[in-house]
């Protein structure tokens, strides 16, 4: 559900984009339109068709005349590549930097993630 201080239009293309990742929204399947986005979320069409349209400029949705909007064949694997390069900057980089102020090596820093994942409960 839509709750926190970021833009709606922005949750609605990051809600979309979630689906395509966990495969409920496989590629060449019709995508939910910006009415149906706007009636199940309570916002304005106008709000839900701003996120829609994200999603067809990073060419992750596109339209079929008439029909709608439909999952781009290799719209998941954008995503996830783009979610990549996101963790890297927003975590790998920072984390580096700090070990580095603490005199961690990368290696270091691998056995640590390697030792730590070993006591996690497995997916």
């Amino acid at each position: 559900m839509l709750e926190d201080d970021r833009p709606l239009f922005l949750q609605i293309a990051e809600s979309v984009e979630e689906q395509i990742i966990d495969g409920s929204l496989a590629e060449e399947t019709k995508a939910p339109s910006t009415n149906e986005l706007a009636v199940f979320h309570r916002i304005n069409p106008a709000t839900a068709a701003k996120g829609i349209s994200m999603l067809v400029d990073k060419g992750v949705l596109y339209k079929r005349r008439g029909i709608g909007m439909f999952v781009a064949d290799g719209a998941r694997d954008v995503l996830l590549r783009e979610r990549r390069e996101a963790f890297v900057i927003d975590y790998v980089a920072p984390l580096l930097a700090e070990a580095g102020r603490i005199g961690l090596a990368p290696e270091d820093v691998r056995a640590l993630l390697t030792e730590h994942a070993k006591t996690q409960p497995a997916k």
